[in-house]
């Protein structure tokens, strides 16, 4: 199965480049519409709100009212439940940082000098004026390096953290379809044992981590908890303040597919310990 995730970036024509790797490729190309979608109806919240919450540009009611750590954790868990259905090429979203440790994805961004963005969404707008379309792009680069500062605490532009990364400005269309389908059909980029089950161990962190958020919705567990997975053996660990009951969410974890062992090292401490 192939898998490509790739930054969405306004103006450097990764549309096109997606669109043709799609057709070239036989991949079917997540849009922003359906990941929104998902979140929302898991958040029970509207699809605006959601999408104005991860272009960075919620109200002052929607900052306060979302939790973001789990506006993130249900994102995540989005991207890597259509990952694991394989054939896809994910556009944003952080794909890249959530599955770049996973051997079989190709992690690619295309992106262009600014000059030709600008050009690029005042002809696909049809506005003229130079200026706000360049404040316009900028303002969704800096939600965008919020976001994944904020998820994963690393910088999008680093080119370390992708496969492969083409300038659009210097580099065609074609070109770039042709080097990135190269890619995906070499031997690097194909699937191991080793690379599925280090996409589906993620999978069931994601999972785990929804099981303890639900169980505690009023007093989540929250970052406290550590939870690893390593070939479907799941450790978690971490300290928690107060006692809860989490008996009940260790028996639905292990009932997710996939998990082989559950070692639970969490310590739940007084809130007035000093702890």
């Amino acid at each position: 199965m192939t898998i490509i995730a790739m930054t969405r970036e306004m103006g450097t024509l990764g549309k096109d480049v997606a669109a043709g790797l799609a057709q070239a490729l036989d991949l079917t190309v997540i849009h922003q519409e359906l990941v929104e979608h998902h979140v929302a109806a898991r958040l029970q919240l509207g699809e605006s709100t959601v999408h104005r919450f991860l272009e960075g540009r919620p109200s002052m009611w929607e900052r306060w009212k979302i939790d973001s750590d789990r506006m993130s954790r249900y994102t995540a868990d989005e991207i890597l439940q259509l990952a694991h259905g394989g054939n896809v090429l994910i556009r944003g979203w952080g794909a890249a940082q959530l599955l770049r440790d996973v051997s079989h994805v190709l992690c690619v961004r295309v992106c262009a000098p600014m000059s030709q963005r600008v050009s690029v969404m005042k002809e696909r707008l049809g506005v003229t004026d130079s200026r706000s379309m360049r404040d316009e792009i900028e303002q969704n680069d800096n939600a965008h390096t919020q976001t994944i500062q904020r998820q994963f605490g690393d910088d999008w532009r680093n080119p370390e953290n992708y496969d492969i990364v083409l300038n659009s400005g210097f580099v065609a269309v074609d070109t770039c379809i042709a080097l990135i389908t190269q890619l995906a059909k070499s031997p690097t980029y194909q699937e191991t044992a080793e690379s599925r089950r280090a996409l589906a161990d993620k999978v069931i962190e994601t999972e785990v981590r929804k099981i303890l958020d639900g169980s505690a919705t009023d007093t989540p567990f929250g970052p406290g908890i550590n939870i690893t997975v390593e070939g479907g053996k799941i450790r978690l660990g971490g300290v928690v303040g107060g006692h809860r009951e989490i008996d009940a969410s260790l028996n639905k974890i292990r009932q997710i597919e996939g998990v082989t062992e559950i070692e639970n090292d969490i310590a739940f401490v007084p809130i007035n310990s000093g702890v």
